[in-house]
């Protein structure tokens, strides 16, 4: 993909960042990217899936926005388990040693604390806040910030949370046998772990997300960390978001043996999706529903369980399934079933990740099914940007106090 002017206008890419970040269970770079964009400098992003690796190699070689990372981030393929950042950061090995790390960001997996799932915490065996928490000793970095499901925050994970407070800021909680335990902790304060809603952030989805701010104890301090506030006082909502890609696909077929039919099934599409907005307006507007990604354990990639796909039915979609793009649409002439169906059209995987809130340059690696998982299993961007924003705020003012003081 050829540069896009976003990306020239994005500021100086190459000049070395003034915080730094590792990542693990990066992703499809949703977390990554919203992090750089609020100003992080990446030195390495973990990651299990090989789909997704493909992908963030594909988009940090292919964007100037990225060009930093091109020279001083390590891609690293593989469990998070095996990883060792001072020997796996390879490219950033001396930056680590001689300005330390100022923040290590992960979505640890939601299988574990999902409503979705079995909700097993941490008998799962997904489960990775332990490994965050051992790597949070090991880099001993000035801030850290897990993303989860809402579901983390339920009554029934208390002990556990509880835990994760305590060996991160010392304390005692409950164990497995319910006897009081302690632990000498790491030397942080949690500041915050709280829901944020995507949609506050522009995000055109139902979308909350479980945010664990802490920071090392030595910075925090005698300052305040401030939790995000809302950038968008009315939701984004799908037909707004959706109505120029959904127009574009639907362009080939305004003439010729399809027009009449195409120019019916837009507006039909268009017309629900606004009226669902307009009878939603001040309840949260015209939103989708949650996107969520499966698992590999899964078929191919829909829009989620029934209540989902009844919400999308509102909007106009079909939740059955994902459609092919534009160009593989109308070599396989699969219009009868993307676009022309009784429900209305399928979401392309681009679509899902506008509804994400990726930007319009980033790729996906993969097959539909890979690229549409890697798209709902995805922390937005703008939401990680906001909270990304509010940890550098802290890690800011922290360095101008050790500045000020010598």
């Amino acid at each position: 993909m050829a540069h896009t002017e976003e990306d020239q206008l994005s500021g100086a890419e190459s000049a070395e960042p003034e915080f730094l970040s590792i990542e693990i269970c990066a992703g499809a770079g949703g977390q990554a990217i919203g992090l750089r964009q609020a100003g992080f400098g990446h030195l390495a992003l973990v990651e299990i899936d090989q789909y997704a690796v493909k992908t963030l190699e594909l988009n940090i070689q292919d964007h100037e926005v990225w060009s930093w990372e091109r020279e001083h981030c390590d891609i690293v393929s593989g469990d998070v388990k095996d990883f060792d950042p001072f020997r796996d950061a390879k490219k950033s090995a001396d930056l680590l040693k001689t300005r330390g790390l100022d923040l290590l960001a992960g979505g640890v997996p939601c299988p574990p604390f999902s409503h979705a799932g079995r909700q097993l915490g941490k008998a799962d065996e997904r489960d990775l806040f332990p490994r965050m928490l051992d790597l949070v000793e090991t880099l001993n970095p000035r801030a850290v910030m897990i993303e989860n499901v809402r579901g983390i925050m339920d009554p029934k994970f208390s002990d556990y949370r509880d835990w994760i407070k305590a060996r991160l800021e010392g304390g005692t909680y409950r164990a497995d046998d319910g006897q009081l335990a302690h632990e000498e902790g790491l030397g942080y304060t949690v500041c915050q772990w709280g829901v944020l809603e995507a949609s506050d952030f522009g995000v055109p989805q139902l979308r909350p997300r479980a945010i664990l701010v802490a920071f090392r104890n030595d910075v925090i301090k005698d300052l305040k960390y401030e939790w995000p506030t809302a950038t968008h006082e009315d939701p984004v909502s799908v037909a707004k978001s959706l109505e120029t890609s959904m127009r574009e696909r639907f362009k080939p077929y305004f003439e010729g043996e399809h027009a009449e039919r195409a120019q019916k099934a837009f507006e039909r599409w268009h017309r629900k999706a606004l009226e669902r907005d307009a009878e939603l307006k001040g309840k949260g507007g015209g939103i989708a529903p949650t996107l969520v990604g499966g698992s590999k354990k899964h078929g191919g990639a829909d829009l989620g369980p029934s209540r989902a796909k009844a919400a999308w039915k509102l909007l106009g979609i079909s939740g059955m399934g994902v459609a092919n793009d534009i160009a593989t649409c109308a070599k396989k002439k699969t219009e009868d079933r993307d676009l022309f169906g009784p429900d209305g059209p399928m979401l392309t995987v681009r679509q899902a990740a506008i509804i994400q809130g990726f930007p319009d340059e980033w790729d996906f690696s993969g097959g539909k099914t890979a690229q549409y998982r890697q798209v709902g299993n995805a922390f937005p961007p703008p939401v990680a940007k906001a909270v990304g924003e509010s940890i550098i705020d802290v890690l800011r003012a922290a360095r101008e106090r050790e500045q000020k003081n010598g």
